[in-house]
């Protein structure tokens, strides 16, 4: 049939199209990609560490997607996984996930971004002083945990510059596993967290300045992260940790270090997830009447009726949560 080239013109001369080569519906089998887990992730760089604890830095397949993978997967791998210099080899698949840490954009817009997986562990890490702690910080922190399936641990740093007892009375009550630290070597409650840290995989957590690469370069005296200070105006600290990345623990586990963060998103996050981040509360509201918002504004919600001091001001940091998620 002769093609229509859109005028009668004899003089017109269309170029014929090109021939489109049809998409295969067979796509690679792989089968000969082997297990690796993802240690870190640089500027499309994928630096992973083999079964046999061969580093190998790799790329990912384009059919992936972008943001598919991140710290802490275990994914399938073919190519050169020699991990000798100036080889690469080749991301092709991720595995199903145990966990996913999950942070709302701040933008607002509902979307969402994956920290890192496979963590069953997440250690809140919080300054008594330099910068001064932000309870709102670490609730927002155990929201996260608990709606990611990870067990919350409360690390408490620089106990030579201010005094632990306020926050721990603060947070005890909900029963979060909690250790105090100093900023220098000497740590205290060093042995007492690695024991709780090994055999686990954790993540790191916190506000920039707060001393989580300090700890870590205690911890795991190879890891030598960068260590940065607070600003004596502002009150926050320098992000000297740009990427997230997972550090094998002598005796078994990993510990994952992430950048400083000064807000955690939870739009993602339904309320009755939110809830059972306050444990205290949750008791109270359970006289509440069927679907309490649990509002300021609610009729007959029971949080209303707190008078304990400390259940007030945990009443008023979920209710803020509520609203600014």
């Amino acid at each position: 049939m002769k093609r229509d080239t859109g005028t009668d013109d004899p003089r017109v001369r269309v170029r014929p199209g090109k021939a489109s080569r049809p998409r295969t519906k067979i796509r690679p089998s792989f089968k000969e990609a082997v297990p690796a887990r993802v240690v870190g992730v640089d500027r499309g760089r994928y630096h992973l560490r083999m079964e046999d604890g061969t580093q190998v830095t790799a790329v990912k397949a384009r059919e992936l997607g972008r943001g598919s993978v991140v710290v802490g997967d275990r994914v399938k791998v073919t190519g050169d996984v020699s991990g000798q210099k100036d080889t690469l080899a080749r991301v092709v698949r991720v595995l199903d996930r145990s966990t996913e840490l999950r942070r709302s954009t701040e933008e607002g817009d509902g979307r969402e971004r994956v920290i890192v997986s496979n963590v069953d562990q997440m250690a809140i890490v919080t300054a008594l002083a330099q910068p001064e702690p932000r309870t709102g910080m670490i609730d927002r922190c155990l929201v996260a945990a608990y709606d990611s399936g990870m067990k919350p641990l409360l690390v408490l740093t620089k106990a030579d510059l201010a005094a632990p007892t306020d926050l721990v009375s603060y947070y005890d009550p909900l029963g979060v596993s909690w250790f105090v630290t100093e900023a220098q070597a000497s740590e205290r409650g060093l042995d007492q967290l690695l024991e709780a840290l090994t055999g686990h995989n954790t993540v790191l957590v916190g506000h920039s300045g707060v001393g989580k690469s300090t700890l870590l370069n205690v911890l795991i005296p190879d890891a030598d992260r960068a260590t940065g200070h607070v600003n004596e105006v502002t009150g926050k600290g320098r992000h000297t940790s740009t990427s997230a990345v997972a550090f094998s623990l002598p005796e078994g586990g990993t510990v994952v270090d992430t950048p400083g963060v000064r807000s955690f998103g939870l739009s993602h996050v339904t309320s009755d997830n939110i809830l059972r981040a306050f444990g205290d509360l949750a008791e109270v509201a359970e006289d509440c009447p069927r679907g309490c918002p649990h509002e300021a504004d609610s009729l007959d919600c029971a949080l209303s009726e707190v008078t304990d001091e400390r259940l007030v001001a945990r009443v008023a940091s979920f209710r803020r949560l509520l609203s600014t998620r």
